[in-house]
């Protein structure tokens, strides 16, 4: 017999509504990543690789289609679902169709096994660093397949984070996208100790950076009541609270984005991850986590931030021209092109701050632009550094590299191509972007900005040309490396990433016009 008593202190609770076609493309990458789980427990080792494949590519390629069909109906306003945690607006849909085309050149690059026998990762999580296996341990080992389902798990996170419409869902989602690339880090089959050094520091400065954001993630909940972006800035528009917890809640938030999106002075770690990381990840991490790392910093700052931008301008200015500092000056003296490019993509951070800044449609259509363009140049990049090799393994020193045009003309070419873009050089996709960055900030009042970074962007175009002289006005060493002759996937990643690199230099209109569709929605 029910209690009349307690029967009338029951309340109904309503479930959420969830509109399930604007997250299906999200559910998708979970659940296919929950499949590789299954897959690596119940699945025969000696199946798992082509199993993993599959599944990896084909739920992105399920999960694009499943975009494709939403954006064709979506209503022009963007909806907030999950009880509003999630905001599928024009950006998130850009950065969404972004980073899927961006998983699936990587993917291509992680699956890759012909460059190195049995595939970039070790074969068991557990071996020492400083053991050789030799080729015959190699194939009968296998390639070390629980890194699909970890780039699965990463990539969800990834767009959760794009989409997060309060500070606790993105707290979560940078949870999610981070811990399995702190795992990924770790499992390269060559330089053990280095990628596993590489793991460690990327995770310990990870963690910090956690704690930061979750930090400024209270302080702005005790300002504003709630952790909503909407609220907050609804907080920050009108209110006679002292603003103390609103700025020091902001910079401790940022200090978390701007670290996942290796913006200087907080990019520590970035050289020694880009360096002792697996290449294929390597490349992952440089085109899809800078693509969510901006994307959230360009949602919090335009939501939850817009009506303070008069305050923390100031402070944005100083970051970006420290990050184009750090990444310029520092870039032209590695000797290591893994450590050129990490630097590279620090003086991009800072590009890309200065789009961030602006807070105007011009400079949310041209830092989305710039992501999509950077990404796909960037991944090819790192797919030609997989192929010059030596004894020990990927040769990334400068000496390696001399006279290389005149052992493979081809692929000196195509990394002539890329470096360039990487510079801003005319009819590639790099000049593009920074010229609609450039002039959003110029639109915007940014003017001095804009000529600093110019001079960084000059400075940073000398390690880049550096190189190229390298390869083609220098003698190759008679014991130099080789190039190996690239598989079906590590020559489907490069061509996407030199093909899209042309067209966004030569056609950019298209992109321009989705990234600039629409802008974030606002609601509550």
């Amino acid at each position: 017999m029910v209690n009349p008593f307690l029967a009338q202190q029951v309340q109904t609770v309503d479930a959420p509504g969830i509109d399930w076609g604007a997250i299906l493309p999200m559910v998708i990458v979970f659940g296919a990543a929950c499949v590789g789980v299954l897959i690596e427990a119940f699945v025969p080792k000696h199946q798992r690789w082509s199993g993993q494949v599959v599944l990896t590519l084909g739920s992105i390629a399920a999960a694009g289609i499943a975009l494709g069909a939403y954006v064709s109906g979506r209503p022009s306003h963007g909806v907030l679902t999950m009880a509003g945690t999630l905001s599928i607006d024009t950006p998130a849909l850009f950065l969404w169709g972004t980073l899927l085309a961006l998983s699936v050149a990587a993917v291509l690059m992680i699956a890759d096994r012909s460059v190195e026998p049995g595939g970039s990762f070790v074969a068991q999580a557990g071996i020492a660093p400083g053991t050789v296996q030799d080729r015959a341990q190699v194939q009968s080992t296998g390639m070390q397949t629980e890194v699909f389902p970890l780039a699965l798990f990463a990539l969800g996170g990834m767009m959760a984070f794009t989409a997060a419409n309060d500070l606790l869902t993105m707290f979560i989602a940078l949870e999610v996208l981070s811990l399995p690339l702190y795992l990924m880090c770790g499992l390269a089959r060559r330089r053990r100790l280095l990628s596993q050094e590489a793991a460690v520091k990327y995770f310990l400065l990870g963690a910090f950076a956690s704690a930061f954001f979750l930090y400024g993630l209270a302080m702005l909940y005790g300002y504003a009541g709630s952790v909503k972006l909407a609220d907050i800035a609804t907080a920050a528009a009108g209110t006679d609270r002292s603003d103390t917890l609103l700025f020091a809640g902001l910079g401790l938030l940022m200090v978390g984005l701007l670290f996942k999106g290796s913006v200087g002075p907080f990019h520590t770690w970035t050289p020694d991850v880009y360096q002792g990381a697996p290449t294929p990840v390597t490349a992952f991490m440089a085109a899809c986590t800078k693509v969510a790392a901006f994307g959230g910093i360009l949602r919090v700052l335009t939501v939850a931030f817009e009506a303070t931008s008069w305050e923390w301008r100031g402070v944005m200015w100083a970051v970006a021209i420290i990050s184009m500092a750090v990444g310029a000056v520092l870039g032209l003296t590695q000797t290591d092109l893994k450590r050129m490019i990490a630097y590279s993509s620090i003086a991009h951070a800072g590009f890309l701050l200065i789009g961030t800044m602006a807070l105007t449609d011009e400079g949310l259509s041209g830092t989305l632009f710039y992501l999509l363009a950077y990404g796909f140049t960037t991944l090819a990049v790192f797919g030609v550094i997989s192929l010059v090799r030596d004894s020990s393994g990927e040769a990334t020193h400068l000496s390696a590299w001399a006279g290389l045009a005149k052992r493979s003309p081809l692929l000196a070419g195509v990394f002539t191509f890329l470096l360039l873009a990487l510079a801003g050089i005319p009819l590639t996709s790099g000049f593009v972007g920074k010229f609609v960055v450039f002039s959003a900030a110029l639109s915007d009042g940014m003017a001095p900005l804009v000529v600093i970074a110019l001079v960084f962007s000059a400075v940073a175009a000398f390690f880049y040309l550096r190189v190229v002289v390298l390869m083609y006005f220098s003698e190759p060493a008679s014991d130099g490396p080789t190039v190996s002759v690239p598989g079906a996937f590590t020559t489907a990643s490069i061509a996407l990433g030199v093909i899209v690199t042309l067209l966004l230099g030569l056609l950019p209109t298209f992109a321009l016009d989705w990234a600039g569709a629409g802008g974030f929605a606002l609601g509550g």
